[in-house]
Formats: C-alpha cells, sequence, structure tokens
C-alpha cells in the first residue's frame, strides 16, 4: 500500500470514531477562529449526524445515541459562542461539556521554623 492509503485513521467502532472527535476537538477549541477551522469543525459536525449516526443505530445502543446527541449540542454551542467573540471554557470529557471553573489564584503557605502543622503567614 502507498503512503496516502496510511494516512487517515479507520475507527472501527462509533465510540472509537467519538472518542477521536473529542480529542480533535479538545486540541482546537481555545484556537483562533478562522473559515478553514469554522469549516473543519462543521465537517466534524456532518460526520456525527451523518456516518457515526447512521453506525450507532446499527449496533442498536442507546447510551451511544445519548452521547451523540450530547456531543452534537456542545459543538453547536462551540460555533456560536466563538462567532459572537466569547471565550469557550471547558472542555469535552466522556462526550459531556466539563468546565474549568475559570482561574485559579494559588496560596504560599509557609511552615515559618515550627515543629508544630500550624501555618503562619508570612507579612
Amino acid at each position: 500500500m502507498k503512503h496516502k492509503d496510511h494516512r487517515y485513521i479507520q475507527p472501527q467502532n462509533t465510540e472509537e470514531a467519538m472518542l477521536l472527535i473529542q480529542k480533535l476537538f479538545n486540541k482546537y477549541r481555545n484556537a483562533p477562529l478562522t473559515n478553514e477551522l469554522l469549516e473543519y469543525h462543521n465537517n466534524l459536525i456532518y460526520r456525527l449526524q451523518s456516518d457515526i449516526k447512521e453506525a450507532a443505530i446499527k449496533e442498536n445502543k442507546p447510551g451511544q445515541l445519548k452521547s451523540l446527541s450530547n456531543m452534537t449540542e456542545i459543538m453547536r454551542n462551540w460555533t456560536t459562542t466563538r462567532l459572537n467573540g466569547k471565550p469557550f471554557n471547558g472542555k469535552m470529557r466522556h462526550f459531556k461539556l466539563v468546565t474549568d471553573g475559570g482561574f485559579k489564584f494559588e496560596r504560599n503557605i509557609h511552615k515559618i521554623n515550627q515543629t508544630t502543622n500550624h501555618r503562619g503567614s508570612r507579612h
């Protein structure tokens, strides 16, 4: 076989295909919005609704169909959020949206030369 025949990944079932699309979505979710990215994203949504949905119906897994519709809804919400110029804070995990809760502020705790477990604050 030629090199071009090995270029694309062929998933064996719907779950594998959905995991692959989830992984791709998480890679580009914070990328700057361009026409190429929007076309690519819409193509993935189309694949979810056509090929992968038909395969899930053939496999007769209702849980998979529910995850598929949830995943499609998240990806459509991403499109509207990014087209409105807002950041999309969250990522897809187990075909569900997981928000990271925004910014985290870290606090440094110092034990200042004490033998107890009480923590002192440096002023």
